[in-house]
């Protein structure tokens, strides 16, 4: 049952930022549809892998400043989620909610799953370069994964390797920031995810004031996108605004 206190989208600019070698065309087909069904204005925000980090909190910025009432709902996938966090956290009067998906790590990166295979694969970029990496990495993966990076690495060839090491240095909230959390704070876990640990959005949802999870198998959402955005929307409805 929904609360009666949820958080409520309609209207609200939905600024989203892609993870590390993702874009915003995955976001778009991905997460838009779902919110927008309920009645977000979305915008999902393309990389600028030679200023990754930066790029993504400047767009922010300016969808917040452009924003009817100044305010955003600021989400994101993965190092998308962690910006997003970020931004929420230094810009509270600015935020109506977050979106976090699938959160990397709390705190430094250190040996995080998503970190050290954004510093692998940006080595094997420089070693052997976009073609053969992107073979590799289709021999060893599903093919709808498989087709997701090689488009958007190439789309953002020859900056990804920079853009990958970037994204892998980036500090998380801390359990400590994510406790004062101002904003609503919807997370979104994947169960079946190596990468992206469920066990780090249950955290992220559990410490937050304001925090709500859902969750969905990597398994179904990644054939049908779609299912991401739906448990989105999911966990929006069950956080409290």
């Amino acid at each position: 049952m929904v609360s009666s206190r949820a958080v409520s989208i309609r209207g609200v600019v939905t600024v989203l930022l892609p993870g590390t070698g993702s874009d915003d065309d995955y976001l778009r087909r991905a997460l838009a549809g779902p919110l927008e069904d309920a009645g977000a204005h979305v915008i999902a925000v393309a990389p600028e892998p030679d200023r990754l980090v930066q790029s993504f909190l400047d767009a922010v910025d300016r969808a917040a400043q452009a924003a009817p009432t100044g305010r955003v709902l600021v989400g994101g996938v993965s190092l998308g989620a962690l910006l997003a966090a970020r931004w929420a956290l230094a810009n509270p009067d600015r935020t109506v909610a977050v979106l976090a998906v699938l959160p990397p790590w709390t705190g430094e990166p250190a040996d995080a799953p998503a970190a050290l295979s954004a510093r692998h694969t940006a080595g094997l970029l420089r070693q052997h370069g976009l073609a053969a990496t992107t073979a590799a990495m289709r021999s060893s993966s599903p093919r709808w994964l498989a087709d997701e990076l090689a488009r958007s690495w190439e789309r953002q060839w020859p900056a990804l390797p920079d853009a990958m090491e970037e994204a892998a240095a980036c500090v998380a909230p801390s359990r400590t920031e994510l406790q004062r959390l101002g904003a609503p704070l919807a997370v979104v876990a994947a169960t079946d995810d190596l990468v992206h640990p469920a066990a780090v959005a249950a955290d992220w949802a559990a410490w937050a004031p304001r925090g709500a999870l859902a969750t969905v198998r990597l398994q179904d959402f990644g054939p049908a996108p779609r299912l991401l955005g739906a448990a989105c929307v999911e966990a929006l409805r069950a956080v409290e605004g």
